[in-house]
Protein backbone atom coordinates (compact mmCIF):
# COMPACT_ATOMS: atom_id res chain seq x y z
CA UNK A 1 0.00 0.00 0.00
CA UNK A 2 2.90 2.36 0.61
CA UNK A 3 4.60 1.83 -2.73
CA UNK A 4 3.52 2.71 -6.24
CA UNK A 5 4.43 1.31 -9.61
CA UNK A 6 7.06 3.54 -11.25
CA UNK A 7 4.60 4.44 -14.01
CA UNK A 8 2.09 5.62 -11.40
CA UNK A 9 4.76 7.73 -9.68
CA UNK A 10 5.75 9.20 -13.02
CA UNK A 11 2.12 9.98 -13.81
CA UNK A 12 1.64 11.72 -10.48
CA UNK A 13 4.78 13.78 -10.88
CA UNK A 14 3.57 14.80 -14.32
CA UNK A 15 0.20 15.78 -12.83
CA UNK A 16 1.94 17.85 -10.16
CA UNK A 17 4.03 19.62 -12.79
CA UNK A 18 1.00 20.33 -14.99
CA UNK A 19 -0.96 21.57 -12.00
CA UNK A 20 1.91 23.82 -10.93
CA UNK A 21 1.93 25.47 -14.36
CA UNK A 22 -1.86 25.79 -14.37
CA UNK A 23 -1.95 27.27 -10.87
CA UNK A 24 0.61 29.93 -11.75
CA UNK A 25 -1.53 31.18 -14.64
CA UNK A 26 -5.02 30.89 -13.15
CA UNK A 27 -6.76 34.15 -12.19
CA UNK A 28 -10.11 32.85 -10.98
CA UNK A 29 -10.03 31.59 -7.38
CA UNK A 30 -13.11 29.40 -7.83
CA UNK A 31 -11.66 27.59 -10.84
CA UNK A 32 -8.29 27.44 -9.12
CA UNK A 33 -9.70 25.66 -6.07
CA UNK A 34 -11.72 23.21 -8.11
CA UNK A 35 -8.68 22.34 -10.18
CA UNK A 36 -6.73 21.66 -6.99
CA UNK A 37 -9.41 19.37 -5.58
CA UNK A 38 -9.89 17.46 -8.85
CA UNK A 39 -6.14 16.95 -9.20
CA UNK A 40 -5.96 15.58 -5.64
CA UNK A 41 -8.87 13.20 -6.35
CA UNK A 42 -7.27 12.03 -9.57
CA UNK A 43 -3.88 11.37 -7.98
CA UNK A 44 -5.31 9.27 -5.17
CA UNK A 45 -8.28 7.77 -7.04
CA UNK A 46 -10.54 9.22 -4.32
CA UNK A 47 -14.29 8.96 -4.73
CA UNK A 48 -14.93 12.33 -3.14
CA UNK A 49 -13.29 15.40 -1.79
CA UNK A 50 -13.92 18.63 0.05
CA UNK A 51 -11.95 21.82 0.10
CA UNK A 52 -12.36 24.15 3.08
CA UNK A 53 -11.25 27.76 3.20
CA UNK A 54 -10.73 29.85 6.29
CA UNK A 55 -13.41 32.44 6.97
CA UNK A 56 -12.63 36.15 6.81
CA UNK A 57 -12.26 36.30 10.59
CA UNK A 58 -10.31 33.00 10.70
CA UNK A 59 -12.90 31.68 13.12
CA UNK A 60 -14.08 28.72 11.07
CA UNK A 61 -13.47 26.51 8.07
CA UNK A 62 -16.01 27.11 5.32
CA UNK A 63 -16.98 24.55 2.71
CA UNK A 64 -15.73 25.92 -0.62
CA UNK A 65 -16.11 22.88 -2.90
CA UNK A 66 -17.60 19.44 -2.40
CA UNK A 67 -17.34 16.73 -5.07
CA UNK A 68 -18.47 13.10 -4.90
CA UNK A 69 -18.46 10.86 -7.95
CA UNK A 70 -20.75 8.14 -6.56
CA UNK A 71 -23.36 10.68 -5.50
CA UNK A 72 -22.80 12.79 -8.65
CA UNK A 73 -22.35 15.76 -6.31
CA UNK A 74 -20.59 18.90 -7.50
CA UNK A 75 -21.10 21.91 -5.24
CA UNK A 76 -19.25 25.22 -5.27
CA UNK A 77 -16.29 26.10 -7.47
CA UNK A 78 -16.97 26.42 -11.20
CA UNK A 79 -20.31 24.58 -10.87
CA UNK A 80 -22.03 27.64 -9.48
CA UNK A 81 -24.05 25.42 -7.15
CA UNK A 82 -24.06 26.74 -3.56
CA UNK A 83 -22.50 24.63 -0.82
CA UNK A 84 -25.28 24.48 1.78
CA UNK A 85 -23.18 22.77 4.44
CA UNK A 86 -22.43 24.46 7.78
CA UNK A 87 -18.82 25.46 8.40
CA UNK A 88 -16.56 23.92 11.02
CA UNK A 89 -15.70 26.21 13.95
CA UNK A 90 -12.01 26.37 14.77
CA UNK A 91 -12.72 27.08 18.44
CA UNK A 92 -15.36 25.97 20.90
CA UNK A 93 -17.67 28.15 22.98
CA UNK A 94 -14.90 28.74 25.54
CA UNK A 95 -12.46 29.89 22.90
CA UNK A 96 -10.37 26.74 23.09
CA UNK A 97 -9.07 25.07 19.88
CA UNK A 98 -11.57 22.65 18.38
CA UNK A 99 -9.75 19.33 18.28
CA UNK A 100 -12.81 17.14 17.88
CA UNK A 101 -13.32 17.80 14.17
CA UNK A 102 -10.60 16.25 12.05
CA UNK A 103 -10.40 19.24 9.66
CA UNK A 104 -10.06 21.68 12.59
CA UNK A 105 -7.44 19.42 14.20
CA UNK A 106 -5.37 19.40 11.00
CA UNK A 107 -5.72 23.17 10.78
CA UNK A 108 -4.53 23.76 14.37
CA UNK A 109 -1.67 21.27 14.34
CA UNK A 110 -0.57 21.82 10.72
CA UNK A 111 -0.35 18.04 10.35
CA UNK A 112 -2.04 15.63 7.97
CA UNK A 113 -4.47 13.03 9.29
CA UNK A 114 -4.83 9.70 7.46
CA UNK A 115 -7.63 7.44 8.74
CA UNK A 116 -8.22 3.98 7.28
CA UNK A 117 -11.85 3.70 8.51
CA UNK A 118 -13.75 6.51 10.13
CA UNK A 119 -16.19 4.06 11.72
CA UNK A 120 -13.40 2.23 13.53
CA UNK A 121 -11.71 5.21 15.18
CA UNK A 122 -12.67 7.19 18.23
CA UNK A 123 -10.06 9.90 17.70
CA UNK A 124 -12.49 12.42 16.26
CA UNK A 125 -16.16 13.26 16.23
CA UNK A 126 -17.56 11.94 12.95
CA UNK A 127 -21.24 12.42 13.83
CA UNK A 128 -21.62 14.88 10.96
CA UNK A 129 -20.16 12.40 8.49
CA UNK A 130 -22.45 9.66 9.78
CA UNK A 131 -25.46 11.95 9.30
CA UNK A 132 -24.25 12.64 5.78
CA UNK A 133 -24.00 8.89 5.10
CA UNK A 134 -27.51 8.30 6.44
CA UNK A 135 -28.96 11.16 4.43
CA UNK A 136 -27.38 10.18 1.11
CA UNK A 137 -27.10 6.41 1.70
CA UNK A 138 -23.38 6.63 1.34
CA UNK A 139 -20.63 4.83 3.23
CA UNK A 140 -17.61 6.90 4.22
CA UNK A 141 -14.55 4.87 5.01
CA UNK A 142 -11.00 6.07 4.31
CA UNK A 143 -10.21 9.74 4.93
CA UNK A 144 -7.16 11.89 4.21
CA UNK A 145 -7.10 15.41 5.63
CA UNK A 146 -4.26 17.78 4.69
CA UNK A 147 -3.85 21.39 5.88
CA UNK A 148 -2.93 24.08 3.35
CA UNK A 149 -0.56 26.71 4.76
CA UNK A 150 1.38 29.47 3.04
CA UNK A 151 5.13 30.21 3.26
CA UNK A 152 4.60 32.02 6.58
CA UNK A 153 2.65 29.16 8.13
CA UNK A 154 -0.65 31.00 7.76
CA UNK A 155 -3.62 28.66 7.31
CA UNK A 156 -5.20 28.96 3.86
CA UNK A 157 -7.57 26.03 4.04
CA UNK A 158 -7.92 22.28 4.43
CA UNK A 159 -8.08 19.63 1.73
CA UNK A 160 -10.01 16.49 2.56
CA UNK A 161 -10.31 13.33 0.44
CA UNK A 162 -12.61 10.40 1.07
CA UNK A 163 -12.70 6.76 0.01
CA UNK A 164 -9.61 5.96 -2.00
CA UNK A 165 -10.42 3.46 -4.77
CA UNK A 166 -8.28 0.65 -6.09
CA UNK A 167 -7.33 1.63 -9.66
CA UNK A 168 -8.37 -1.75 -11.12
CA UNK A 169 -11.09 -3.20 -8.89
CA UNK A 170 -12.62 0.05 -7.66
CA UNK A 171 -12.79 -1.29 -4.12
CA UNK A 172 -12.50 1.23 -1.31
CA UNK A 173 -9.09 1.17 0.36
CA UNK A 174 -7.06 3.32 2.77
CA UNK A 175 -4.97 6.21 1.50
CA UNK A 176 -1.30 5.24 1.43
CA UNK A 177 1.61 7.19 2.90
CA UNK A 178 2.65 7.88 -0.67
CA UNK A 179 -0.80 9.35 -1.29
CA UNK A 180 -0.34 11.55 1.74
CA UNK A 181 3.07 12.80 0.65
CA UNK A 182 1.87 13.65 -2.86
CA UNK A 183 -1.19 15.45 -1.55
CA UNK A 184 0.95 17.36 0.95
CA UNK A 185 3.14 18.48 -1.96
CA UNK A 186 0.07 19.43 -3.95
CA UNK A 187 -1.40 21.30 -0.96
CA UNK A 188 1.83 23.25 -0.55
CA UNK A 189 1.80 24.27 -4.23
CA UNK A 190 -1.89 25.12 -4.01
CA UNK A 191 -1.42 27.25 -0.90
CA UNK A 192 1.31 29.27 -2.61
CA UNK A 193 -0.84 29.74 -5.71
CA UNK A 194 -3.83 30.88 -3.65
CA UNK A 195 -1.62 33.21 -1.59
CA UNK A 196 -0.14 34.71 -4.75
CA UNK A 197 -3.60 35.16 -6.24
CA UNK A 198 -4.81 36.87 -3.07
CA UNK A 199 -1.73 39.08 -3.03
CA UNK A 200 -2.30 40.10 -6.65
CA UNK A 201 -5.96 40.81 -5.95
CA UNK A 202 -5.07 42.91 -2.91
CA UNK A 203 -2.47 44.84 -4.89
CA UNK A 204 -4.95 45.42 -7.72
CA UNK A 205 -7.58 46.52 -5.23
CA UNK A 206 -5.07 48.82 -3.56
CA UNK A 207 -4.10 50.32 -6.91
CA UNK A 208 -7.71 50.84 -7.98
CA UNK A 209 -8.40 52.43 -4.59
CA UNK A 210 -5.43 54.73 -5.17
CA UNK A 211 -6.90 55.69 -8.55
CA UNK A 212 -10.23 56.45 -6.90
CA UNK A 213 -8.37 58.44 -4.25
CA UNK A 214 -6.98 60.69 -7.00
CA UNK A 215 -10.48 61.15 -8.40
CA UNK A 216 -11.79 61.98 -4.93
CA UNK A 217 -9.11 64.68 -4.75
CA UNK A 218 -10.26 66.06 -8.10
CA UNK A 219 -13.89 65.79 -7.00
CA UNK A 220 -13.15 67.79 -3.86
CA UNK A 221 -11.67 70.53 -6.04
CA UNK A 222 -14.54 70.34 -8.52
CA UNK A 223 -17.67 68.20 -8.11
CA UNK A 224 -18.33 68.69 -11.82
CA UNK A 225 -15.00 67.24 -12.93
CA UNK A 226 -15.38 64.39 -10.44
CA UNK A 227 -18.48 63.08 -12.17
CA UNK A 228 -16.70 63.44 -15.49
CA UNK A 229 -13.96 61.15 -14.17
CA UNK A 230 -16.63 58.57 -13.29
CA UNK A 231 -18.71 58.76 -16.46
CA UNK A 232 -16.00 58.79 -19.14
CA UNK A 233 -14.70 55.29 -18.28
CA UNK A 234 -18.27 53.99 -18.22
CA UNK A 235 -19.00 55.39 -21.68
CA UNK A 236 -15.61 54.25 -22.99
CA UNK A 237 -16.37 50.68 -21.93
CA UNK A 238 -19.85 50.83 -23.49
CA UNK A 239 -18.30 51.85 -26.81
CA UNK A 240 -15.54 49.25 -26.46
CA UNK A 241 -18.07 46.47 -25.83
CA UNK A 242 -20.11 47.62 -28.84
CA UNK A 243 -16.96 47.50 -31.00
CA UNK A 244 -16.11 44.07 -29.56
CA UNK A 245 -19.57 42.80 -30.55
CA UNK A 246 -19.33 44.18 -34.09
CA UNK A 247 -19.02 41.39 -36.65
CA UNK A 248 -18.89 43.42 -39.86
CA UNK A 249 -17.18 46.51 -41.19
CA UNK A 250 -13.74 47.91 -40.34
CA UNK A 251 -14.00 46.97 -36.64
CA UNK A 252 -15.08 43.35 -37.16
CA UNK A 253 -11.64 42.11 -36.07
CA UNK A 254 -11.54 44.06 -32.82
CA UNK A 255 -11.74 41.88 -29.70
CA UNK A 256 -10.95 42.31 -26.02
CA UNK A 257 -9.88 39.90 -23.32
CA UNK A 258 -10.66 40.49 -19.65
CA UNK A 259 -7.16 41.90 -19.24
CA UNK A 260 -7.77 44.28 -22.12
CA UNK A 261 -10.98 45.43 -20.49
CA UNK A 262 -9.29 46.08 -17.16
CA UNK A 263 -6.49 48.01 -18.83
CA UNK A 264 -8.96 50.24 -20.68
CA UNK A 265 -11.10 50.73 -17.57
CA UNK A 266 -8.12 51.88 -15.52
CA UNK A 267 -7.07 54.23 -18.32
CA UNK A 268 -10.57 55.71 -18.28
CA UNK A 269 -10.43 56.26 -14.55
CA UNK A 270 -7.06 57.98 -14.88
CA UNK A 271 -7.64 59.96 -18.07
CA UNK A 272 -7.91 63.29 -16.24
CA UNK A 273 -5.70 62.60 -13.22
CA UNK A 274 -3.54 65.60 -14.19
CA UNK A 275 -6.41 67.91 -13.23
CA UNK A 276 -5.41 67.41 -9.64
CA UNK A 277 -2.78 70.10 -10.37
CA UNK A 278 -5.18 72.52 -12.12
CA UNK A 279 -6.13 75.60 -10.03
CA UNK A 280 -9.69 75.48 -8.70
CA UNK A 281 -10.57 78.96 -9.97
CA UNK A 282 -9.79 77.80 -13.52
CA UNK A 283 -11.57 74.44 -13.31
CA UNK A 284 -14.62 76.05 -11.73
CA UNK A 285 -14.67 79.24 -13.82
CA UNK A 286 -18.40 79.60 -14.39
CA UNK A 287 -18.30 83.09 -15.92
CA UNK A 288 -15.78 85.07 -17.94
CA UNK A 289 -14.97 87.48 -15.11
CA UNK A 290 -14.81 84.88 -12.35
CA UNK A 291 -11.59 84.44 -10.39
CA UNK A 292 -11.99 83.98 -6.65
CA UNK A 293 -15.34 85.72 -7.15
CA UNK A 294 -17.37 86.95 -10.11
CA UNK A 295 -16.09 90.45 -10.89
CA UNK A 296 -19.24 91.38 -12.81
CA UNK A 297 -20.46 92.88 -9.53
CA UNK A 298 -17.49 95.26 -9.59
CA UNK A 299 -18.39 96.27 -13.13
CA UNK A 300 -22.00 96.82 -11.99
CA UNK A 301 -20.70 99.22 -9.35
CA UNK A 302 -18.88 101.24 -12.00
CA UNK A 303 -22.09 101.55 -13.99
CA UNK A 304 -23.78 102.85 -10.86
CA UNK A 305 -21.02 105.47 -10.62
CA UNK A 306 -21.62 106.50 -14.24
CA UNK A 307 -25.35 106.75 -13.59
CA UNK A 308 -24.69 108.74 -10.42
CA UNK A 309 -22.47 111.14 -12.36
CA UNK A 310 -25.18 111.52 -14.99
CA UNK A 311 -27.68 112.38 -12.23
CA UNK A 312 -25.24 114.89 -10.75
CA UNK A 313 -24.76 116.58 -14.11
CA UNK A 314 -28.53 116.75 -14.59
CA UNK A 315 -28.99 118.27 -11.15
CA UNK A 316 -26.23 120.82 -11.83
CA UNK A 317 -27.92 121.78 -15.09
CA UNK A 318 -31.25 122.27 -13.31
CA UNK A 319 -29.59 124.39 -10.63
CA UNK A 320 -28.09 126.58 -13.32
CA UNK A 321 -31.57 127.12 -14.74
CA UNK A 322 -32.98 128.03 -11.32
CA UNK A 323 -30.16 130.50 -10.77
CA UNK A 324 -31.04 132.19 -14.04
CA UNK A 325 -27.95 131.19 -15.87
CA UNK A 326 -27.95 131.10 -19.61
CA UNK A 327 -29.57 128.05 -21.07
CA UNK A 328 -26.74 127.38 -23.48
CA UNK A 329 -26.87 123.84 -24.89
CA UNK A 330 -28.35 122.42 -21.73
CA UNK A 331 -31.91 123.09 -22.79
CA UNK A 332 -34.81 123.42 -20.42
CA UNK A 333 -35.74 121.14 -17.55
CA UNK A 334 -37.65 118.70 -19.76
CA UNK A 335 -34.71 118.31 -22.11
CA UNK A 336 -32.41 117.69 -19.17
CA UNK A 337 -34.72 114.94 -17.84
CA UNK A 338 -35.05 113.38 -21.27
CA UNK A 339 -31.29 113.32 -21.74
CA UNK A 340 -30.83 111.75 -18.28
CA UNK A 341 -33.37 109.05 -19.02
CA UNK A 342 -31.68 108.25 -22.32
CA UNK A 343 -28.25 108.10 -20.69
CA UNK A 344 -29.55 105.92 -17.87
CA UNK A 345 -31.35 103.58 -20.28
CA UNK A 346 -28.23 103.30 -22.43
CA UNK A 347 -26.06 102.51 -19.43
CA UNK A 348 -28.58 99.92 -18.16
CA UNK A 349 -28.63 98.29 -21.60
CA UNK A 350 -24.85 98.18 -21.73
CA UNK A 351 -24.68 96.75 -18.22
CA UNK A 352 -27.25 94.05 -19.06
CA UNK A 353 -25.30 93.24 -22.22
CA UNK A 354 -22.08 92.73 -20.26
CA UNK A 355 -23.93 90.54 -17.77
CA UNK A 356 -25.07 88.31 -20.63
CA UNK A 357 -21.63 88.35 -22.23
CA UNK A 358 -20.11 87.33 -18.90
CA UNK A 359 -22.11 84.11 -18.83
CA UNK A 360 -20.30 82.76 -21.89
CA UNK A 361 -21.59 80.38 -24.51
CA UNK A 362 -20.61 78.45 -27.58
CA UNK A 363 -20.09 81.47 -29.83
CA UNK A 364 -19.80 85.26 -29.40
CA UNK A 365 -20.45 87.31 -32.52
CA UNK A 366 -17.74 89.72 -33.72
CA UNK A 367 -20.18 92.64 -33.42
CA UNK A 368 -20.74 91.75 -29.77
CA UNK A 369 -16.99 91.68 -29.19
CA UNK A 370 -16.79 95.16 -30.77
CA UNK A 371 -19.56 96.38 -28.46
CA UNK A 372 -17.55 95.16 -25.46
CA UNK A 373 -14.60 97.22 -26.74
CA UNK A 374 -16.77 100.34 -27.08
CA UNK A 375 -18.15 99.95 -23.57
CA UNK A 376 -14.67 99.31 -22.19
CA UNK A 377 -13.63 102.77 -23.44
CA UNK A 378 -16.20 104.57 -21.24
CA UNK A 379 -14.49 106.74 -18.64
CA UNK A 380 -15.26 106.70 -14.94
CA UNK A 381 -13.64 108.23 -11.89
CA UNK A 382 -12.70 105.89 -9.06
CA UNK A 383 -12.56 106.54 -5.30
CA UNK A 384 -9.01 107.83 -5.71
CA UNK A 385 -10.27 110.57 -8.04
CA UNK A 386 -8.37 109.17 -11.03
CA UNK A 387 -10.29 108.82 -14.28
CA UNK A 388 -9.81 105.50 -16.06
CA UNK A 389 -11.50 103.21 -18.66
CA UNK A 390 -14.64 101.40 -17.49
CA UNK A 391 -12.94 98.01 -18.12
CA UNK A 392 -9.25 97.33 -17.78
CA UNK A 393 -7.45 95.35 -20.47
CA UNK A 394 -7.79 92.01 -18.67
CA UNK A 395 -11.53 92.46 -18.07
CA UNK A 396 -12.08 93.48 -21.68
CA UNK A 397 -10.13 90.46 -22.91
CA UNK A 398 -12.18 88.09 -20.77
CA UNK A 399 -15.55 89.55 -21.75
CA UNK A 400 -14.60 89.21 -25.42
CA UNK A 401 -13.89 85.46 -25.10
CA UNK A 402 -15.41 83.95 -28.23
CA UNK A 403 -16.55 80.63 -26.72
CA UNK A 404 -16.88 79.40 -23.16
CA UNK A 405 -15.50 81.27 -20.18
CA UNK A 406 -11.72 80.67 -20.40
CA UNK A 407 -9.23 83.10 -21.86
CA UNK A 408 -6.18 81.91 -23.77
CA UNK A 409 -3.95 81.71 -20.69
CA UNK A 410 -6.58 79.78 -18.71
CA UNK A 411 -7.26 77.53 -21.68
CA UNK A 412 -3.56 76.72 -21.76
CA UNK A 413 -3.68 75.86 -18.04
CA UNK A 414 -6.65 73.56 -18.63
CA UNK A 415 -5.03 71.97 -21.68
CA UNK A 416 -1.87 71.38 -19.68
CA UNK A 417 -3.72 68.84 -17.53
CA UNK A 418 -3.33 66.21 -20.23
CA UNK A 419 0.42 66.76 -20.42
CA UNK A 420 0.55 66.40 -16.63
CA UNK A 421 -1.60 63.27 -16.89
CA UNK A 422 0.84 61.71 -19.35
CA UNK A 423 3.87 62.63 -17.22
CA UNK A 424 2.23 61.19 -14.11
CA UNK A 425 1.23 57.95 -15.80
CA UNK A 426 4.50 57.45 -17.69
CA UNK A 427 6.40 57.80 -14.42
CA UNK A 428 4.77 54.64 -13.02
CA UNK A 429 6.34 51.17 -13.50
CA UNK A 430 3.34 49.59 -15.24
CA UNK A 431 3.22 45.79 -15.46
CA UNK A 432 3.06 44.39 -18.97
CA UNK A 433 -0.69 43.81 -18.92
CA UNK A 434 -1.26 47.50 -18.09
CA UNK A 435 1.54 49.06 -20.10
CA UNK A 436 -0.86 50.82 -22.51
CA UNK A 437 -2.66 52.81 -19.82
CA UNK A 438 -0.61 56.02 -20.38
CA UNK A 439 -1.23 55.93 -24.15
CA UNK A 440 -4.96 55.23 -23.82
CA UNK A 441 -5.47 57.89 -21.15
CA UNK A 442 -3.17 60.45 -22.76
CA UNK A 443 -4.76 60.46 -26.20
CA UNK A 444 -8.31 61.63 -25.54
CA UNK A 445 -7.61 65.21 -26.69
CA UNK A 446 -5.86 64.20 -29.91
CA UNK A 447 -7.66 64.55 -33.25
CA UNK A 448 -7.75 62.31 -36.29
CA UNK A 449 -6.33 65.14 -38.44
CA UNK A 450 -3.30 65.61 -36.15
CA UNK A 451 -4.44 69.01 -34.83
CA UNK A 452 -5.19 67.90 -31.29
CA UNK A 453 -2.97 68.08 -28.24
CA UNK A 454 -0.59 67.56 -26.55
CA UNK A 455 1.33 65.52 -29.16
CA UNK A 456 -0.57 66.30 -32.36
CA UNK A 457 -1.06 62.61 -33.15
CA UNK A 458 -2.94 61.48 -36.25
CA UNK A 459 -5.47 58.66 -36.40
CA UNK A 460 -2.84 56.18 -37.57
CA UNK A 461 -0.61 57.04 -34.62
CA UNK A 462 -3.33 56.39 -32.03
CA UNK A 463 -4.65 53.13 -30.63
CA UNK A 464 -8.29 52.31 -31.16
CA UNK A 465 -8.79 52.53 -27.39
CA UNK A 466 -7.47 56.09 -27.22
CA UNK A 467 -9.83 57.02 -30.06
CA UNK A 468 -12.71 55.50 -28.10
CA UNK A 469 -11.87 57.61 -25.09
CA UNK A 470 -11.80 60.75 -27.24
CA UNK A 471 -15.41 60.17 -28.29
CA UNK A 472 -16.47 59.36 -24.73
CA UNK A 473 -14.78 62.50 -23.39
CA UNK A 474 -16.54 64.79 -25.89
CA UNK A 475 -19.99 63.20 -25.58
CA UNK A 476 -19.90 63.22 -21.78
CA UNK A 477 -18.93 66.91 -21.80
CA UNK A 478 -21.76 67.76 -24.21
CA UNK A 479 -24.45 65.99 -22.21
CA UNK A 480 -23.20 66.84 -18.70
CA UNK A 481 -25.70 69.01 -16.86
CA UNK A 482 -23.44 69.79 -13.89
CA UNK A 483 -20.90 72.07 -15.52
CA UNK A 484 -20.63 75.54 -13.95
CA UNK A 485 -20.45 77.27 -17.34
CA UNK A 486 -23.20 75.59 -19.40
CA UNK A 487 -26.37 73.54 -19.42
CA UNK A 488 -26.43 69.91 -20.50
CA UNK A 489 -27.52 69.45 -24.10
CA UNK A 490 -30.25 67.11 -25.26
CA UNK A 491 -29.42 63.78 -26.81
CA UNK A 492 -30.23 64.93 -30.35
CA UNK A 493 -28.24 68.18 -29.94
CA UNK A 494 -25.24 66.26 -28.63
CA UNK A 495 -25.31 63.82 -31.56
CA UNK A 496 -25.56 66.71 -34.02
CA UNK A 497 -22.44 68.30 -32.53
CA UNK A 498 -20.59 64.97 -32.28
CA UNK A 499 -21.47 64.29 -35.93
CA UNK A 500 -19.96 67.65 -36.82
CA UNK A 501 -16.76 66.61 -35.09
CA UNK A 502 -16.76 63.46 -37.20
CA UNK A 503 -17.23 65.43 -40.43
CA UNK A 504 -14.37 67.74 -39.49
CA UNK A 505 -12.08 64.75 -38.88
CA UNK A 506 -11.85 65.31 -35.12
CA UNK A 507 -13.04 61.83 -34.09
CA UNK A 508 -12.76 58.34 -35.57
CA UNK A 509 -15.53 57.78 -38.19
CA UNK A 510 -15.61 53.98 -37.76
CA UNK A 511 -16.10 54.27 -34.00
CA UNK A 512 -18.66 57.04 -34.48
CA UNK A 513 -20.59 54.69 -36.78
CA UNK A 514 -20.59 52.00 -34.07
CA UNK A 515 -21.52 54.62 -31.44
CA UNK A 516 -24.67 55.52 -33.38
CA UNK A 517 -25.52 52.23 -35.11
CA UNK A 518 -25.40 50.18 -31.91
CA UNK A 519 -27.10 52.95 -29.90
CA UNK A 520 -24.28 53.35 -27.41
CA UNK A 521 -25.50 56.92 -26.93
CA UNK A 522 -28.91 55.66 -25.80
CA UNK A 523 -27.44 53.10 -23.38
CA UNK A 524 -25.39 55.88 -21.79
CA UNK A 525 -28.30 58.32 -21.76
CA UNK A 526 -30.60 55.93 -19.93
CA UNK A 527 -27.98 55.33 -17.27
CA UNK A 528 -26.58 58.80 -16.69
CA UNK A 529 -28.55 61.56 -18.40
CA UNK A 530 -31.49 63.49 -17.02
CA UNK A 531 -34.73 62.11 -18.57
CA UNK A 532 -35.58 65.64 -19.70
CA UNK A 533 -32.48 65.58 -21.92
CA UNK A 534 -33.42 62.33 -23.66
CA UNK A 535 -35.40 63.43 -26.72
CA UNK A 536 -36.19 61.66 -29.98
CA UNK A 537 -33.22 61.09 -32.26
CA UNK A 538 -33.46 61.01 -36.07
CA UNK A 539 -30.33 59.04 -36.94
CA UNK A 540 -30.78 59.91 -40.60
CA UNK A 541 -30.22 63.57 -39.76
CA UNK A 542 -26.97 63.04 -37.80
CA UNK A 543 -24.02 64.60 -39.67
CA UNK A 544 -21.31 62.16 -40.65
CA UNK A 545 -23.51 59.07 -40.20
CA UNK A 546 -24.90 56.90 -42.99
CA UNK A 547 -27.80 54.68 -41.76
Amino acid sequence: MNSLHPSEVSLRLEQLTELSVALSSSRDIGHLLERILRAAKSMTHADGGTLYRTSADHGSLCFSIAINDTLKMNLGGASGQPVNIPGIPLRDADGKPNMAAVAAYAAHTSTSVNIANVYDTGLFNFSGMRQFDDKYRYHSQSLLTVPMTDHEGELIGVLQLINARHPQSGATQPFSDTDRRFIEALASQAAMAITNRHLIERLETLFESFVKLINIGIDEKSPHTGRHCEHVPELTMMLAEAAHATDSGPLAGFAMSERDRRELWLAGLLHDCGKITTPVHVVEKATKLQTLYDRIATVDTRFEVLKRDAHIRALEAKCALLEGRERGDGGDGAAIEARLRAQTASLDADRDFLRRANIGGEFMRPEDQERVARIAAYRWRGPDGVERPLLDAEEEENLKIRAGTLNDAEREIINNHIAVTIRMLESLPWPRHLENVPEYAGGHHERMDGKGYPKGLTREQMSLQARMMAIADIFEALTAKDRPYKKGKTLSESLQILGGFCQRNHIDPDLFDVFVRRQVYLEYARKFMDPAQIDAVDVGAIPGYVP
